[in-house]
């Protein structure tokens, strides 16, 4: 069987899964899960496990569905009960395709010694004592494919928050700046002011002679 990419691998047993699912919509009783399909990337001859969780549904029996890349066919492997009484489909190895119930409300099929014409869509349905299914969307299985490589993750740097905490209607920092200006001339005005009305006040002599002893200088 020809190995193609992940990526490509992935759309089409999506499409797969999605023409299978879509001529079940219309039946009532029929309940198609809003998941993300996922993928597992078990290396040759290792064991692969998919789990299917019941969550809020009364579960009463699983039923195992494998769409097969090579042949675009969906495989019936099997189904598994409250009690753990498993029958399989035409076909499976039993020793090799396990239907265990992990907890109250989970099932698991384990796979073991996976190879490469195991890849496919493992998908479970879910059925309660109503007869109500839950169609799960699976998990895509591809043994021996190297995970895809995911882009580095950039940390972004907190911008710096400025020392001057002023607000936009005052213009940003430049009233910050200009007040101790404002305050220096403020006080050489007063100075100026203050000699002023100081030699103001002295009399017309004291005046002269001081200027004169200034110019002498």
């Amino acid at each position: 069987m020809a190995r193609t990419g992940a990526g490509t691998t992935m759309i089409l047993l999506t499409l797969a899964w999605t023409l299978l699912t879509a001529s079940q919509a219309s039946d009532p009783n029929v309940i198609l899960s809003q998941e993300m399909l996922a993928a597992l990337y078990p290396k040759l001859l290792s064991n692969g496990t998919v789990p299917c969780d019941c969550r809020n549904v009364q579960c009463d029996s699983v039923y195992w569905f494998r769409t097969v890349l090579a042949t675009s066919q969906v495989q019936y492997l099997g189904r598994l009960n409250n009690a753990n009484i498993a029958n399989h489909g035409v076909g499976v190895n039993k020793a090799r395709f396990l239907f265990k119930r992990k907890t109250k409300t989970s099932f698991m099929l384990n796979i073991t010694k996976v190879t490469e014409e195991d890849t496919g869509i493992y998908s479970c349905v879910l059925t309660d004592r109503k007869n109500t299914e839950v169609w799960k969307s699976g998990i895509l299985l591809l043994p021996g494919v190297i995970p895809p490589t995911l882009p580095p993750t950039t940390t972004t740097k907190a911008p710096i928050k400025s020392i001057c905490r002023c607000s936009s209607r005052a213009n940003g920092c430049s009233s910050l700046v200009l007040w101790p200006l404002v305050g220096i001339l403020a006080a050489l005005a007063l100075t100026l002011i203050c000699t002023l009305y100081y030699f103001s006040r002295l009399p017309k002599k004291c005046r002269h002679r001081f200027v004169k002893k200034r110019l002498l200088t």
